[in-house]
């Protein structure tokens, strides 16, 4: 009975193991973790950058993945993810405004479905708006951008990367990172925000 019982237990355990997903405060921990990431990478690009503590190991492969990404997505329409507070026409001055375009121009890009296209692309709005931030001697708002993008993945991401099991699915995006099919996927994904970057001022800035 006791080899049944062991038996038990250890079979108990494996399924456990698979079984288990990250909650959504694990999700969200990881997103700004890796939104921190993103930032110190593109303010580094630009000379703004600082010394940079060592994140989560977990999350090395992640962040390179998510990087790499945002690199092609960022070289195909630099346009795009170039003064992004201009495009949008607000001052970095007000946390708040920051905050509301970020959640504004984040809505809309998920408004049709989500897809990893499209997380990456709202990372490279998030650093876009990091350097606007940075250039304009508003370094404490980086850290609002990063919390706002928290804030949107708990409210609106966490069920759809639970069903993938975390973050580490986005890996499987890179399989080829010159394949074709890769660069089809993420130029449609950097058309699609350049349409509505450059009209949602309107409605971000309308009154409630």
């Amino acid at each position: 009975m006791e080899v049944f019982r062991r038996s038990s237990v250890f079979a108990a355990g494996v399924i456990e193991a698979f079984d288990h997903s990250p909650s959504d405060k694990e999700l969200v921990f990881q997103a700004k973790a890796l939104c921190r990431d993103y930032i110190h990478s593109r303010l580094n690009l630009y000379g703004l950058g600082s010394s940079k503590t060592q994140g989560e190991l977990t999350l090395c492969e992640v962040s390179a993945v998510l990087l790499c990404l945002g690199d092609e997505l960022e070289c195909m329409r630099p346009s795009v993810y170039r003064n992004v507070a201009r495009q949008l026409n607000i001052s970095v001055a007000m946390e708040t405004t920051v905050s509301d375009a970020f959640v504004a121009v984040a809505t809309e890009l998920f408004s049709a479905g989500i897809t990893w296209g499209k997380v990456v692309s709202m990372y490279a709005v998030a650093g876009a708006l990091a350097v606007d931030c940075v250039r304009q001697n508003q370094p404490a708002t980086v850290q609002t951008i990063v919390d706002s993008l928290g804030h949107f993945v708990r409210k609106n991401l966490a069920p759809w990367l639970k069903k993938r099991g975390g973050w580490a699915d986005i890996k499987k995006c890179v399989v080829k990172l010159d394949s074709n099919s890769q660069r089809h996927w993420l130029s449609h994904v950097a058309e699609y925000c350049k349409h509505f970057l450059s009209t949602l001022y309107i409605y971000i800035m309308k009154e409630p």
